[in-house]
């Protein structure tokens, strides 16, 4: 299947399909759910015959025939493509055998019999003995060699609409044809985290009457072909796993009729969704004027006969989140959130429609989120600047500092003498004062006694003296050159 994609030209076309108006509405937006993970099953049979002709010469003819076999809806319960429908819908008790066999003789004997799937008698007595022997796939003798495989094709909810659709192969079928059947994919589904899926209801509802909705396909996706929606209500619930009827508690709508006319149009196997919180309860199964329902229980029972699981991804759960901020008119965040969830899964129909409702709802009046302050976080500025900057300043203040000492310090070396020393604290005591501690400061001692600092020895001018042998300047004393250590003496 092709990976799918949603240009932004076809948000426009995924809209779902009107209910049908009735004595009342039910909950906007209670299907919202399941809608995405609802699609459209179609198998048929292919038939490959060879009819060993021994009727003048021998010939082997070989035709391949295409024998509709259901339509209907499914609903997606897994992100890998698992899905649930109708038996019926994907398995028939029709004898394909004889419909091919049928086909061949009308076609190469040019016999008069009609093509269904009925074993018929000619009136050639030859010909006839050959026809039977073709119906007859137990016998050794058997005119016709059939091969007949099942093929199912999905096509998903999605926008742009899928004309192509994947493969399916049946994994559980149920006894009768109203029991529910579990399919799986056999070839590469679209979406990087799986296909949307429908949660399943824990029960279904006790009470008749509990109002309820049906989702499915009329016929094969497209422009002209939406989801179609309608709404009803349960009967009185049935002990023993049996169908369950519907009926409108007002009286205004002959339920069983309109459903079953929906059912037989192509909404056989489709989700039934309760409208306490848009869980799938059950399938719609039999068509006529008595449209019934198989419960959610028959569903997971099936599903677990089947070594498969109802469950929900990461699609799924975006979309859910989107959708609380949608209902609750919050557009302003739903509209990111719809985003994301086509981010993940490209083409979800119900996301398209909302992210285009939310963005051109979005800022104004009835939007709950206009407005809003940004969340704290997203406010706060960060501390690691102003502790990098104090920890630079703290750096330089040390190096000035050392810096200072150091020159301070070789001043004094300069001139051979000592740094100064810190003034220290003595007491001493007198007789007439009544403290008898004085605190008085000791005085800087200095080389030679005095308490001021020796000032430098310059040279005069004219006295300024050059190493005779290597030329540097001589100091005002020392008997040797400090650079080549020559005397002085003699100068």
């Amino acid at each position: 299947m092709r990976r799918l994609a949603v240009p932004g030209v076809a948000v426009g076309l995924v809209l779902m399909g009107v209910p049908t108006a009735q004595a009342h509405e039910h909950p906007s937006g209670i299907t919202d759910l399941v809608t995405p993970a609802v699609v459209r099953v179609e198998a048929k049979a292919l038939i490959d015959i060879t009819l060993l002709d021994h009727v003048g010469e021998l010939v082997h003819v070989q035709r391949s025939y295409e024998v509709p076999i259901g339509t209907g809806t499914g609903t997606v319960v897994n992100p890998d493509g698992t899905l649930v429908s109708v038996t019926q819908v994907v398995s028939t008790d029709n004898d394909l055998r004889a419909y091919a066999a049928n086909s061949v003789f009308a076609d190469h004997h040019k016999a008069n019999i009609p093509i269904d799937f009925a074993r018929h008698t000619l009136d050639d007595e030859r010909l006839n003995r050959r026809l039977q022997l073709c119906y007859d796939v137990t016998s050794p003798r058997s005119t016709c060699l059939v091969d007949i495989k099942q093929d199912i094709t999905i096509f998903p909810n999605v926008a742009p609409f899928d004309g192509q659709g994947f493969k399916a192969e049946v994994v559980k079928l149920g006894n009768s044809p109203g029991d529910p059947a579990v399919l799986r994919p056999t070839s590469r589904i679209g979406g990087g985290v799986g296909l949307p899926t429908a949660p399943l209801a824990d029960k279904e509802p006790d009470k008749a009457g509990s109002p309820v909705s049906v989702a499915g396909f009329l016929g094969r996706p497209a422009p002209d072909q939406l989801l179609k929606l309608d709404i009803a209500h349960l009967g009185p619930a049935v002990a023993g796993g049996a169908a369950r009827g519907f009926t409108d508690p007002q009286k205004k709508v002959n339920e069983p009729v309109k459903l079953g006319k929906l059912v037989d149009q192509g909404m056989l196997g489709a989700p039934v969704i309760g409208n306490k919180d848009g869980h799938v309860i059950g399938l719609l199964v039999v068509g006529g004027n008595t449209a019934k329902m198989i419960g959610v229980r028959e569903i997971t029972s099936a599903l677990a006969d089947a070594k498969a699981s109802a469950r929900r991804g990461p699609a799924d759960a975006a979309f859910e989140a989107a959708l609380s901020r949608f209902h609750t008119k919050n557009y302003t965040d739903a509209a990111p959130a719809f985003q994301r969830v086509l981010d993940l899964y490209p083409g979800q129909p119900v996301a398209a429609a909302h992210l285009k409702e939310s963005l051109a709802k979005k800022g104004t009046s009835a939007d709950v989120g206009a407005g809003k302050t940004a969340s704290p976080q997203s406010t706060t500025i960060p501390l690691w600047p102003f502790i990098a900057g104090a920890a630079v300043v703290l750096a330089l203040t040390v190096g000035l500092g050392l810096l200072w000492w150091r020159r301070r310090r070789a001043s004094y070396e300069e001139w051979g003498q000592a740094p100064p020393q810190e003034p220290h604290l003595a007491t001493r005591s007198r007789a007439d004062d009544p403290n008898p501690t004085l605190i008085v400061r000791r005085p800087q001692a200095f080389p030679g006694g005095t308490s001021q600092p020796p000032q430098p020895v310059m040279a005069a001018p004219h006295r300024v003296r050059f190493c005779v042998s290597c030329g540097t300047r001589l100091g005002p004393i020392g008997r040797f050159c400090g650079n080549c250590g020559h005397p002085t003496e003699h100068i």
